[in-house]
């Protein structure tokens, strides 16, 4: 459980160089600035966080990239500490207007092309590859698992994700289709192109709901802290502008990626969607639809593990303990199972 959700958002210091993050001991952060914003809000900046812990497993030359999801910055400090528990540089990057990196006068989370989200994931590898010299796993959450396949598909066609220095992908219950009645998949989707392209600005309806954040933090029903301005209980307002560019970025999906790498998925097993919280919410995806996930993942273009997990949350890494543990035991067994593939894969061949 982390606490920093009581230190005063002020008190963050922003520049090119490292400098303490609100987690506290072990966690620094460092700006990266990338201009004006292309939608006119101001400059863009996001946020790169390292944990660098005093002691544990040895080091590595293993990296770990963690991209967040929507309505979400980086906090998870138990899976820092995992990844570090194996000997894994751990980096976690808040992408721009959101957690960390939102300015005055933005507006939470929005972008109207998923591909803007490209600068700060290249600078953000090129960062950790030239600190660590070794390679990257990327992790991914929700939103964020839809941004990142979307990028490792434009970086494997213009470099290859393996000379990049990538060796795999988790993905923690990725955002791949649009929930709900299927009329949203389908006469919907001119609809909110169409106000996405001409009033972008607009607020979908319905929004308000808080049956997931109540589950999740401390103050309601949940085991977790966090900052409440950066990860609202009831979500921020979801906007036709970027509504647009999370379908543009599904019919991508859709159409067939290629990653390069192996991917894990992990999800729950069920979806119960509330408007109220109450207990299966606790044990459930309350935010997106499993069968969505299962159904697309074959999409990402290279070999895929999907894995349920009883009882998990949409988070399956702020499920209660017994899913959460099964979740890094699925986790690990990934993970040991991509040191020997990588290694089988680059070996010389008998003969050669």
């Amino acid at each position: 459980m982390t606490n920093e959700s009581s230190l005063d958002v002020s008190d963050i210091t922003t520049g090119a160089q490292w400098q303490p993050d609100v987690l506290g001991a072990g966690y620094e952060q460092r700006t990266l600035t990338f201009g004006p914003d292309p939608d006119g809000e101001g400059d863009a900046v996001a946020t790169l966080v390292r944990y660098t812990p005093e002691s544990g497993a040895a080091a590595t030359e293993q990296a770990v990239l963690y991209v967040h999801g929507f309505t979400d910055y980086f906090f998870q400090q138990h899976l820092a500490e995992h990844f570090a528990g194996r000997g894994h540089r751990f980096y976690a990057l808040d992408l721009r207007k959101c957690g960390r990196s939102l300015r005055d006068g933005q507006t939470p989370h929005y972008v109207t092309d998923l591909a803007l989200y490209d600068a700060e994931l290249n600078e953000s590898l090129r960062i950790v590859r030239e600190e660590t010299g070794g390679e990257v796993l990327l992790v991914a959450h929700s939103t964020g698992g839809l941004i990142v396949p979307l990028w490792l598909d434009r970086l494997n066609r213009a470099k290859g994700t393996v000379a990049s220095g990538i060796t795999g992908m988790v993905l923690n219950s990725p955002w791949f289709d649009l929930q709900g009645p299927s009329y949203y998949r389908t006469i919907g989707t001119p609809v909110i192109k169409a106000l996405g392209k001409f009033r972008s600005m607009i607020e979908l309806p319905g929004g308000g709901i808080s049956s997931y954040g109540d589950s999740l933090h401390h103050s309601v029903a949940g085991e977790w802290d966090y900052n409440l301005d950066w990860k609202p209980l009831s979500g921020f307002p979801v906007r036709f502008g970027w509504l647009r560019a999370i379908r543009n970025g599904h019919a991508q999906l859709h159409a067939g990626l290629d990653i390069g790498v192996p991917a894990l998925i992990l999800r729950s097993r069920i979806t119960k969607f509330a408007r109220k919280y109450g207990p299966a919410v606790d044990v459930a995806d309350a935010v997106l639809d499993v069968r969505q996930i299962q159904r697309w993942s074959g999409c990402l273009g290279d070999r895929t593990n999907i894995v349920p997990i009883d009882g998990a949350r949409h988070d399956v890494f702020l499920s209660s303990a017994e899913p959460l543990a099964q979740a890094f035991t699925e986790l690990d067994n990934w993970l040991d199972w991509l040191a020997i593939y990588r290694r089988s894969y680059t070996s010389p061949k008998a003969g050669a």
